[in-house]
């Protein structure tokens, strides 16, 4: 049987994200169950709605990956209690370029300093995920929040908490097991 392989995005562009190390983790931690490809946003320029005939390609990368991928795992960050302005303008790229979201499984993670985790960026991120352009089928019930980050890694990116280790696990089991449905159904309707 072949392995899956996720797409896993990357929503901050700062050089040190703690985001960026959940992902990190969670490429090292589940490698013996799927394939996590790490994308970064960096590179991307500002959402200009008069280049979409012209996108740039990096996104039309970004979105071949994302279309080959069979689920795909965004880490955010939390600002002023919604996405980062850098993942925004990745998505409004995505969904007016390209649309590789369109039922495609959809798993939000997210890190903070704060106590509440990313909740209000991953509720923001889910509404966005749910717009026309992007159509995204985001895991429901499985919200994995990770408060004070800055106490939960060791200088070496290990994930030093066994509940929140443990939590994240199951979220990440039950993903795979909607990659899964959501694949059956779509070989379904296909045949």
């Amino acid at each position: 049987m072949r392995k899956m392989k996720f797409i896993g995005l990357i929503g901050s562009n700062a050089a040190k994200s703690y985001n960026r190390m959940l992902m990190q983790y969670m490429q090292r931690q589940f490698s013996a169950q799927v394939e996590i490809e790490l994308a970064e946003i960096k590179a991307i320029p500002l959402f200009d709605e008069d280049q979409i005939e012209h996108a740039p390609q990096c996104v039309l990368d970004l979105a071949k990956k994302i279309e080959a991928a069979d689920g795909i795992i965004i880490a955010t960050p939390e600002y002023d209690h919604a996405i980062p302005a850098a993942l925004k303008s990745t998505l409004e790229w995505l969904s007016s370029a390209a649309h590789p979201f369109k039922g495609k499984p959809v798993m939000i993670v997210g890190a903070s300093y704060g106590n509440q985790g990313t909740a209000k960026a991953q509720e923001n991120l889910r509404m966005i995920l749910n717009s026309p352009g992007l159509e995204a089928y985001v895991l429901p019930g499985n919200e994995f929040l990770m408060g004070y980050a800055q106490d939960k890694f060791d200088q070496n990116g290990k994930l030093h908490a066994p509940k929140c280790e443990q939590f994240l696990t199951e979220c990440f089991n039950n993903f795979i097991s909607y990659v899964q449905c959501i694949s059956h159904k779509t070989q379904q309707v296909s045949v």
